[in-house]
Parts: C-alpha cells; sequence; structure tokens
C-alpha cells in the first residue's frame, strides 16, 4: 500500500466502525415529486427539500425547454465575461420585485452564495455573529473571511445582545448570520427581534431564508417579509433548489449591495453563470409559488398532524413548526435502524449523524412536501408507526 493514501484509508475506516461513513443512494426514477425508485423498489420520498412538489411540474419543464431551444444548456462563461443573458436580468428583476426589494443576484448554489457574500462582507478587523445551528455554508464562509466569528445561542436574542454589546466599542464592522427555518430542527429564527438588535448596534443583518422562502410568509417571501422588514433592516439569501424546484441562490437587498457583490464576491465573479434553462425554470416556478397560498396552507398542515402522530408514537420532534419535522433518535445506531426500517416499509427518510446534528441527537429528518397526495399521507403515517414498532 503506498502510504501517501493510507489516511484515506484510516479515515474511512473510522467513519465506518462509528457509523458515520456517507454513501451515495442512486435513484432509478422519480414521479411527480412525492415518489422516489431505488433500485426496483418505489418509494414514498420524504427526503428531498421539494416542499411544494415543483421539481417535476410540466410549467417548469416546459420552460426549460423552450429556454434550451433558444440559449442552449450553458451560459458559456462567468456572469463578467460574457455569461449573462437578457433571462438572467428579467430573473433577478422578479426576484427582487417578490421580495419588494431594489435588486437581486443569482447564485449558482446556496453553498456558493452563503460563502461568497459572508466573506465579501466582512473581513479581517471585523466580526461576525451566528447562530450556533447555522448551515455549514455560513460557518464556512464566516471561517474564510477572516472576520472574528462569535457564534450565540441557539434562537436566543439575549445571548446575541450580550456579545453585540461587549463588542460595540471596537472598530469594524458588524454582521448577525442567522438561517430563518433550521434545516435539521424545523424551527423558526425570531428574525424581528434580531433585526431589532442589529438596529440597536449598527450591525448588517443577513437572513438565510432557504427552507422558509417559497413556503412561509405572505405569497411565501419568507420570515423576513412576515416580519415586516425591508430591505434596510435585513438582507435576503434564499435557494431555488428547495421549495423552488431548480436549483441555484439569489441575494435580494438595495441595489448597490447588488453592485457591490458583482465586483467583490469571488463565487460570483469566478464561477459559470446559471444557465438559461434553469433560468426559465426559476421565472415559472416563481409565478407558481407566488399563488400557491392554498399548497402552503396544506403543507404545513400536514406537518402539523405528522408531528402530532410522531409526539404520540413517544418520539421527540424538538421545535419544529414548519414543513421539516426531526424524528430525534438519540444514538447513531438507533436512527440508521429507524431509516432502514422505513425504507422497509415504503417511505425513504435519511439518518442524519454528527456532525450535522450535535452528538447525542441523531435523527430521522423527515422533509414534507405539497406533493403527497392524501392517500400517501395517511400511508405515511402508517408505516412510521410500523417502522418504530419494529425497533
Amino acid at each position: 500500500m503506498d502510504e501517501r493514501w493510507a489516511f484515506i484509508d484510516r479515515y474511512l475506516k473510522k467513519q465506518s466502525q462509528s457509523g458515520l461513513l456517507r454513501t451515495l443512494k442512486p435513484l432509478s426514477a422519480v414521479d411527480n415529486g412525492s415518489r422516489v425508485q431505488i433500485g426496483r423498489k418505489w418509494l414514498l420520498n420524504l427526503a428531498s427539500n421539494d416542499y411544494l412538489g415543483l421539481r417535476n411540474d410540466p410549467r417548469l419543464r416546459a420552460a426549460a425547454a423552450k429556454a434550451a431551444d433558444r440559449w442552449g444548456v450553458g451560459s458559456g462563461a462567468s456572469r463578467l465575461i460574457s455569461g449573462t443573458t437578457d433571462l438572467h436580468e428579467r430573473v433577478e428583476h422578479e426576484l427582487a420585485r417578490f421580495h419588494s426589494t431594489e435588486s437581486a443576484l443569482t447564485f449558482s448554489s446556496g453553498y456558493a452564495a452563503g460563502v461568497g457574500v459572508i466573506s465579501a462582507l466582512v473581513g479581517r478587523g471585523d466580526r461576525i455573529y451566528l447562530d450556533r445551528l447555522c448551515h455549514a455554508c455560513l460557518y464556512d464562509g464566516a471561517r474564510a473571511s477572516g472576520a472574528q466569528l462569535n457564534r450565540y445561542q441557539h434562537n436566543d436574542p439575549d445571548h446575541l445582545e450580550d456579545l453585540l454589546k461587549k463588542d460595540s466599542s471596537r472598530r469594524g464592522r458588524a454582521l448577525v448570520v442567522t438561517d430563518t427555518v433550521f434545516s435539521m430542527d424545523g424551527d423558526r429564527a425570531p428574525v424581528a427581534d434580531i433585526a431589532a438588535l442589529c438596529r440597536k448596534y449598527s450591525a448588517l443583518f443577513l437572513a438565510d431564508e432557504a427552507h422558509a422562502v417559497g413556503v412561509l410568509g405572505p405569497a411565501g417571501r419568507g420570515l423576513a417579509a412576515e416580519g415586516g422588514l425591508d430591505e434596510k433592516d435585513v438582507l435576503v439569501m434564499g435557494t431555488l433548489g428547495k421549495a423552488f424546484g431548480v436549483s441555484g441562490a439569489y441575494i435580494a437587498g438595495p441595489g448597490k449591495i447588488r453592485d457591490y457583490l458583482i465586483n467583490a464576491c469571488r463565487s460570483f465573479i469566478y464561477t459559470t453563470a446559471p444557465s438559461p434553462p434553469l433560468l426559465a425554470a426559476i421565472q415559472a416556478s416563481l409565478g407558481i409559488i407566488s399563488q400557491s397560498d392554498r399548497l402552503r396552507a396544506r403543507l404545513l398542515q400536514m406537518a402539523g398532524r405528522f408531528r402530532k402522530t410522531l409526539q404520540n408514537l413517544g418520539i421527540e420532534t424538538l421545535k419544529s413548526t414548519t414543513q421539516i419535522v426531526p424524528a430525534v433518535m438519540g444514538d447513531v445506531e438507533r436512527a440508521l435502524v429507524f431509516a432502514e426500517n422505513l425504507i422497509r416499509q415504503g417511505v425513504f427518510a435519511p439518518a442524519v449523524r454528527p456532525p450535522t446534528v450535535p452528538e447525542g441527537t441523531s435523527r430521522v429528518r423527515f422533509s414534507l412536501t405539497a406533493a403527497l397526495t392524501d392517500d400517501y399521507f395517511e400511508f405515511l403515517l402508517s408505516a412510521v408507526a410500523r417502522a418504530l414498532k419494529k425497533m
């Protein structure tokens, strides 16, 4: 064995022995968003973030195909070289109008947006304050920025204020960052309280609406809109790969922020532009989302009933109030067994283990979707009860 690569063998062995080795599960097929085929078996899909069931919507597929006929399937270059099309500009204008902001700027992925925007807004000599349960891309952006990283207790504005007050006399910029819906717990951030603290202590505020936009707030515009915040209060980051059913991300805010990021954000400058077919699908999705109040209401109603079912079966669901419902198992092995039992019962939902979640809180994460029919939802409730009984 070549010793240069021995560290890889040691790492993989350690991960396997601890039950933390990740593997890929290739899908053989998908239907309208509620089921996936793994091998030859069809399973209810409770693993996807396609919250409104739009990934396979015929209106999105038709829009993407039409754009591919006109523009081709790729952008050819970064936005600043030759990758910007009229379609990019139109979609960004519509995203800005959706959020009632002056402007919006699209990115190739949520990770690229999180890392790039944070490291463009703050740097050495500045300070950044993140909720302890923020998404990994936000932490990676904070570390890449070189700013002093401060973590505040989860959803605790009082602790955040203690940190901001202690540092209030220091020079440099301050940036507060939070998810508005937390991807593993399914709970909501106190967005309005955080915005008030940012005004009080002259801090910038970046809210990652990845799991909220399309699902929560007026017309699906997220929790910043629900809290009555405007672009002076908060810079909104949204994803296009979840409720929108496509892929990519965006920032919505004042026009000068867009101009600044075009010039200062490395993950925007040095990456190929989102493709025209994706943009056309995003544009179609945006029109659907704005008119989907009934879908949103049904989704949240299902989530509430599902949480109650788990709780009645003795399962901890933390403080979830959204379409993301964790079933906390505690140790790694128990979470893995539950996920395998679910597959045997016809349900695909992933076991989530450290380091994605804290030690001792391994869980199966259920992402409900409006694509579930009433019959499929009833099947889900009974399948979960059977899977737990077999444990």
